[in-house]
């Protein structure tokens, strides 16, 4: 990966990512397939200017959806869940 914006692709938020957010510091993120832990690590201090102090990758796998007689999948993504240091955050809403 050349660019730390093609790693991470988009942040993650959902009720439970708040959550986390708020009480541990933590921020969920969609990674690129292929990346390493290395790598997220440095996109997130290049990009948002904070300190990483964990990272942890997770693959889901996709579940089955339906809507009427047609049925599919929902897609795969690898998740980022990032640890910042005490007393950083990261400004996701652009307050």
């Amino acid at each position: 990966m050349n660019n730390y914006r093609d790693i991470i692709v988009r942040p993650i938020i959902t009720e439970k990512t708040m959550k986390m957010m708020e009480s541990d510091n933590k921020v969920t993120f969609e990674v690129a397939k292929g990346t390493n832990k290395t790598e997220v690590r440095q996109a997130v201090e290049a990009i948002f200017g904070v300190k990483v102090v964990s990272v942890n990758i997770l693959n889901t796998k996709p579940k089955a959806k339906r809507v009427g007689k047609y049925t599919g999948t929902t897609k795969v993504v690898r998740k980022a869940i990032v640890k910042i240091a005490e007393g950083q955050d990261i400004n996701l809403f652009g307050e």
